[in-house]
């Protein structure tokens, strides 16, 4: 039943993006940029916990989780630095993830040999 709550919510957040690409003239990386911002915003408002409780993966895995990490490390930092964490707490909760994505990218950038599209 798990699974299929987590399969559920992540083709249901799909479906929408989806649905955003088709019906508007916003490019794919504003629609991320609007995942990531609005999983800071369901982290801000107290939503997004229990809507990752409910849906699993399906709601930790999308670019929603990313945005309530950022928000929840700013937290965290704010309470500590006060203003400083501001600007370093987003830094630190994302970090390992970035670092991952730099650093998986780059190994499967030496095993399948990337080239440039010809236009």
């Amino acid at each position: 039943m798990v699974f299929l709550k987590a399969f559920l919510i992540g083709g249901l957040i799909c479906a929408a993006v989806q649905i955003l690409m088709e019906k508007t003239k916003l490019m794919p990386g504003r629609i991320m940029v609007l995942l990531v911002c609005g999983g800071v915003l369901l982290g801000a408002l107290g939503i997004y916990e229990p809507f990752a409780e409910f849906a699993g993966a399906g709601a930790t895995v999308p670019l929603l989780g990313f945005g309530n990490t950022l928000w929840k490390g700013v937290k965290e930092a704010v309470d500590v630095s006060g203003f400083l964490g501001t600007f370093k707490g987003g830094f630190t909760a994302g970090s390992v993830g970035i670092s991952a994505a730099l650093v998986f990218g780059y190994l499967a950038s030496l095993v399948f040999e990337p080239r440039m599209k010809k236009k």
